[in-house]
């Protein structure tokens, strides 16, 4: 059985490639599209959703905003089972600094130009997902500046109501998606949002147990 496996924001399947699945799915690495201009997220999903074969059984995982997009296509082509990393399952776990993006929409005014190579390898960034981790930028590959300002909006502006079919993983130093805001499946100890890389072990155990219930 395929799995179909989206990143995150700006990640390719690096952050990724450490994780082990049961000998009877077939990782199946999506990459990200770069959006249109003025895209929605709705017509985003469907574009992404046409490498899926949905004529066979498949499951779904997405890390971060690519557990969102998992999500949102699962409602085009319902999967057996929907396993998300470091994500949320609805707009109702936003905390923090996504909440007062949602509720100004501020993410909408930001210049391209702050979303460049240089603006993504600055320190700001860098302690938002985890300072003391080398290879953040190793991890970090998609850097086109519409791309990130498109995702970080949508990430924002997305509403959604919890499907209890979704399963979610989450680290309990996540400084993305706090776990305060959230009630997950199962918590990863000494997980910051980059949990999947730096405790992969512990999240492959994990996966192995749900996908084999």
């Amino acid at each position: 059985m395929k799995l179909y496996i989206i990143s995150g924001l700006g990640a390719d399947f690096k952050i990724l490639e450490h994780l082990k699945f049961p000998a009877y799915l077939e990782p199946v690495f999506l990459d990200w599209l770069i959006p249109e201009k003025n895209e929605t997220l709705d017509h985003y999903v469907l574009r992404m959703a046409k490498k899926i074969d949905a004529s066979e059984p498949f499951c779904l995982l997405g890390y971060s905003f690519g557990g969102i997009i998992v999500q949102e296509i699962h409602r085009i082509f319902p999967a057996e089972k929907v396993v998300i990393l470091g994500s949320i399952r609805s707009h109702k776990e936003k905390a923090g600094l996504l909440r007062a993006a949602a509720l100004t929409r501020i993410a909408d005014y930001l210049p391209e130009k702050l979303f460049t190579s240089t603006f993504t390898e600055n320190q700001l960034i860098a302690k938002m997902f985890d300072s003391n981790n080398t290879k953040l930028m190793e991890y970090f590959t998609v850097r086109d500046p519409y791309y990130l300002k498109w995702g970080i909006a949508q990430i924002s502006a997305w509403k959604s109501e919890e499907s209890p079919e979704v399963i979610q993983i989450l680290g309990d130093r996540d400084q993305i998606f706090p776990i305060a805001a959230c009630h997950p499946d199962y918590v990863i100890k000494g997980g910051t949002h980059l949990f999947p890389a730096t405790r992969h072990r512990e999240v492959s155990a994990v996966l192995e147990k749900i996908f084999n219930s």
